[in-house]
């Protein structure tokens, strides 16, 4: 994956992306290191504006008394006669403010209507495996310096659980608190962990939450991570920081996958495979639970791809150090491929290349859509087993795999040589495989966080080069870069990329990379780009097609 927008960084510490999308940054931040800085400094601002522009809670009795010190108002006798539009403002006013008096005095909206798993703002999986009756009302709570901790709803499948919960002060009232679940070393001050049936304890790590409407808040797990939970197990949250109030929240909520296993299916697709450009292709399963269905395939090299790129990392090791060059996780393989129904429309995309996002006008008309995609990198080089889940269908739909092409993260043999210092009277041009860039900029920038301190403290300083340009529908992608300076140095680099679906006059689509490194103290008078790896993209000749659904004899 790319590293993500700073505006994405952005969205994502204010918890405000789409599930799915949060959960691939989550995934992105274990590994990527100027991610976690950005993501980092984002965290320290939005603590540092909480605890200095935090808004005092006014009492509950504050209206009613401010109210009752008022004078009565004297009406002068004189009345004008009002136009039918003002009386018709006054209207849509009093039941706005009736409205808005009954957010505050009545419970919230989702709890009216059966909890947040029954509302718009869960996906549509989570809504039907609601009304499939999986969910089940908890309602327990726990109280400690006056702010009560409940767990309302559990939904919990084969493929994930998912739990809204709420923070209430002493009257009961729902307050707009939030918990930090924060997997770094640092923020673990609130944990959750499972319980199985011979007493072992299993941390549960990898999780996302965010904060929705009418004060909820959601946490989920994907329980393909933790497949020796078994049936029945007991989730522990232990919690110790709420909003900066220490205490000690912890409750057991008990988790019982036994309905909704009853209701899940798993369709074996029987290693079927095939081979193109270097990539294998294994189909494994397809599995039909209650809140998704799980897409299960995997994608290797071949002997003879897998030979030629081990040759080729041996030959970066000897040349610029193992701890540079022998990232196993910067090669690999994957497929653009599309989900077709019974009447062969193409109701979902996977698209490596972007096509479907960037390169292309029409969108999919379809309710069925991706939530989500984790990779795992298994035993051999290149090697990766590919889990997607998807919001359910009808359960007799019928879907068809479709393979269109497949991609390859290789190593490459191409370098750069620039003099930063020259840059902006001469700057720098180059091509390759469909992509034209130009290098720009090469100079030291410092990175600034808001502390509790009136001025920005200065937190970081890095190298960054800078290139535009343009590049072709099927150029191949720039994955990792290292810098070597004039000294034979050599730094590890982080990179952010921007493709606009706009062209330039060369009928290119529009390119920004920015190169960071964090370790040059002094800008050299020399300096040689190597990209290390690139991830290049074939068409198959013909598609590769396997039923998703047991054929009948």
């Amino acid at each position: 994956m790319n590293c993500p927008t700073t505006d994405k960084l952005s969205q994502y510490v204010d918890q405000l992306l789409l599930i799915q999308e949060h959960n691939k940054i989550q995934y992105h931040l274990k590994d990527c290191v100027h991610c976690q800085h950005v993501v980092n400094t984002f965290q320290d601002e939005q603590r540092f504006i909480k605890e200095t522009l935090q808004t005092p809670t006014l009492p509950d009795q504050f209206a009613s008394t401010v109210l009752d010190q008022l004078e009565p108002y004297k009406q002068k006798v004189t009345r004008k006669k009002r136009s039918i539009k003002k009386r018709v403002m006054l209207t849509v006013a009093g039941v706005i403010l009736t409205l808005s008096l009954s957010a505050v005095l009545q419970p919230s909206f989702a709890q009216l209507i059966g909890g947040l798993f029954s509302t718009n703002q869960v996906d549509d999986g989570l809504r039907m495996a609601s009304e499939a009756g999986v969910g089940e009302r908890v309602n327990l709570e726990v109280t400690d310096q006056n702010i009560t901790f409940k767990v309302e709803d559990v939904i919990a499948d084969p493929s994930r659980l998912a739990i809204s919960y709420q923070l209430m002060n002493e009257h009961g009232k729902v307050i707009d608190y939030d918990i930090d679940w924060s997997v770094h070393p640092k923020d673990m001050d609130n944990d959750i962990s499972a319980i199985i049936q011979n007493g072992k304890i299993i941390p549960m790590e990898q999780k996302s939450w965010m904060k929705r409407e009418d004060d909820y808040g959601f946490i989920e797990f994907p329980l393909r991570e933790y497949e020796e939970l078994g049936e029945v197990f007991t989730l522990i949250f232990n919690i110790s920081d709420i909003n900066g109030v220490k205490g000690n929240w912890q409750l057991d909520v008990p988790v019982d996958l036994t309905k909704s296993l009853q209701l899940t299916h798993t369709l074996p697709l029987d290693d079927v495979g095939t081979t193109y450009n270097g990539v294998m292709i294994t189909m494994k399963e397809i599995r039909y639970a209650p809140s998704s269905y799980e897409l299960m395939y995997e994608t290797s090299f071949t002997e003879e791809e897998l030979a030629k790129v081990e040759e080729n990392i041996q030959k970066f090791e000897e040349q610029y150090g193992k701890d540079i060059s022998s990232n196993l996780a910067l090669y690999g393989s994957d497929i653009n491929y599309h989900l077709e129904n019974e009447e062969r429309k193409n109701i979902y995309e996977n698209d490596p290349t972007y096509h479907a996002a960037i390169f292309q006008d029409n969108s999919i008309d379809s309710n069925f859509y991706s939530l989500g995609t984790s990779s795992e990198d298994l035993a051999l080089l290149g090697h990766n087993a590919w889990s997607t889940f998807f919001t359910p269908l009808g359960e007799y739909e019928k879907l068809t795999f479709v393979v269109d092409g497949v991609a390859k993260t290789v190593p490459s043999d191409f370098s750069i040589t620039i003099n930063p210092k020259e840059l902006k009277k001469n700057p720098v041009s180059f091509e390759y495989e469909g992509n034209y860039m130009t290098i720009t900029i090469a100079k030291k920038r410092n990175e600034y966080s808001l502390r509790k301190d009136i001025i920005p403290i200065e937190i970081e300083s890095n190298f960054t080069i800078e290139m535009e340009g343009g590049k072709d529908e099927l150029a191949s992608e720039f994955v990792n870069w290292i810098i070597e300076d004039d000294n034979g140095n050599v730094y590890p680099t982080f990179d952010t990329k921007s493709i606009l679906n706009k062209k330039d006059k060369n009928d290119r689509y529009k390119t920004t990379i920015d190169i960071r490194a964090y370790d040059i103290k002094e800008i050299p008078e020399e300096l040689t780009l190597h990209l290390l790896s690139v991830k290049r993209f074939y068409e198959l000749d013909k598609q590769w097609q396997v039923p998703l659904y047991q054929i009948e004899e």
